[in-house]
């Protein structure tokens, strides 16, 4: 990497992309790139000195990434994301030209292949569990980096910068602790071969890449093949990872994890625990963030602390302090009257987690939910399963499916995943009626949730129903 000194993205506003975006400005790199959609975090790139601009136009591409000077090109390094189509006019011309191109997994790969590197995939929790990985080391004076899956609360970020690295000093060594969420999408994660990995879930996803679900848990097993030293696996997931390496376990109650939780309680929508390792029974833990799951994705990051060595009052004032992650159960009202907590679940499993916390916490009172479907073919893979998780809401508001990189599918609607819900009080609702419809209502606790545009809501509901 030290050779580039140009790097371009195309993709460059994904969370993955942006983290890299952000590494290599912060490494002196001359750093720009496209994107189909302007957003908060392509706004926030600009503002960090990022040129970027949101039209397909090789006309657009700055002078400096283009050069054919072979002395030039040799420095220039071209990071895609597997999202970007095979067709795209800025691909195919830096394809063509025989620039140097990369995908951003193999980049992260490159980045990490010579630090102690500390991975948490999982087809859920990876993001929450890796930044309170990251959290807790920082807590603890260890000085990681991290590339996160999301934009922690704590540091408002989804990058984190050992002091060690700089522009004058850009390599990670064998000293260089990494914190990083690996993306199973695509196989990603087979670029990383980390000193520690965590294995948070792998339930069935993203079938338009793996087929079936044996393909899934196949790709895990590979994964965790090429952890170094330690795989720590949620107990209920051993049996279907095949590693060859005796796995350090976890779970939320299970007491035959080598981690667990007892004694969880709830008060004023905080949860308090204790959570059993190996060698102790550290009492009276408290969560910075809600959720029975999130507690879950604690134990987790607990047993990550705990092997490497760091102390149980390190990791205690850590979980207390620990903020969250925008767009994982995200805090948007709280009161008395009235809760509206925002959410990136996109699969059934993740919709019951987050349902299902709404209303342990939140017993007797009605929870509605907005639900904005993310893909045609996840929607269709998954329409039963997505159906039951959405009848555990009081109320149901359907959003239409967001595309991101699919053409539509004959038959997959919202209309038809509405018409397999057996709750009665659901509606469809196009984007521009939401507000009016929310107006209408009464409510108790709101959630929205999905990974599309439905995140660009977030703030005109709280508007709307802060005014109200």
């Amino acid at each position: 990497m030290k050779n580039f000194s140009n790097i371009y993205f195309l993709g460059i506003g994904g969370i993955g992309m942006s983290a890299l975006a952000r590494y290599f400005k912060a490494m002196g790199k001359n750093v720009s790139g496209y994107d189909k959609t302007s957003t908060k975090l392509t706004d926030d790139l600009i503002a960090e000195g990022i040129e970027i601009h949101f039209e397909d136009n090789v006309n657009l591409i700055p002078e400096s990434f283009k050069s054919q000077i072979p002395s030039l090109k040799s420095q220039i390094l071209i990071v895609y994301t597997p999202a970007v189509p095979k067709d795209h006019s800025e691909f195919v011309f830096f394809n063509l030209k025989g620039f140097n191109i990369k995908k951003r997994a193999e980049v992260l790969g490159i980045i990490t292949e010579a630090s102690q590197t500390i991975a948490v995939s999982g087809t859920h929790g990876k993001t929450t569990t890796s930044s309170l990985i990251a959290h807790i080391l920082k807590s603890a004076n260890l000085d990681p980096s991290a590339f996160l899956g999301g934009i922690t609360k704590n540091y408002n970020t989804n990058l984190l910068l050992s002091s060690k690295l700089n522009s004058n000093n850009q390599q990670p060594t064998t000293n260089s602790l990494i914190v990083v969420e690996a993306d199973e999408y695509d196989r990603s994660f087979l670029t990383l071969h980390p000193e520690i990995a965590v294995i948070t879930s792998v339930d069935a996803d993203h079938l338009d890449i793996y087929g079936d679900k044996g393909q899934v848990e196949e790709s895990f097993s590979l994964f965790a093949k090429q952890v170094k030293s330690k795989l720590i696996l949620k107990k209920n997931i051993v049996s279907k990872i095949n590693s060859g390496k005796t796995p350090i376990t976890y779970s939320v109650n299970d007491s035959t994890a080598n981690y667990f939780a007892q004694n969880i309680k709830i008060e004023n929508a905080v949860y308090h625990y204790e959570i059993v390792t190996p060698s102790a029974v550290f009492k009276n833990m408290t969560l910075g963030l809600p959720g029975l799951h999130n507690v879950e994705n604690s134990i987790a990051a607990t047993a990550v602390a705990c092997e490497m060595g760091v102390s149980e009052m390190q990791i205690r004032e850590a979980l207390k302090t620990f903020s969250g992650v925008k767009r994982r159960f995200d805090y948007q009202i709280k009161t008395d009257k009235l809760v509206f907590i925002d959410d990136y679940a996109h699969h059934p499993e993740e919709l019951k987690a987050t349902i299902n916390s709404a209303k342990q916490m939140y017993p007797g009172k009605k929870i509605t939910g907005i639900f904005q479907p993310h893909l045609f073919s996840r929607t269709r893979d998954f329409a039963d399963d997505f159906a039951k998780s959405l009848d555990l809401l009081d109320e149901c508001i359907l959003m239409e499916i967001y595309p991101a990189r699919e053409l539509p599918i004959e038959g997959i609607t919202s209309k038809m995943l509405l018409d397999k819900m057996k709750s009665s009080n659901k509606i469809i609702c196009q984007k521009k009626n939401l507000l009016e419809e929310l107006s209408k209502m009464k409510l108790e606790v709101l959630i929205t949730m999905g990974a599309g545009d439905i995140d660009t809501f977030v703030e005109p509901i709280k508007i709307k129903l802060s005014n109200n």
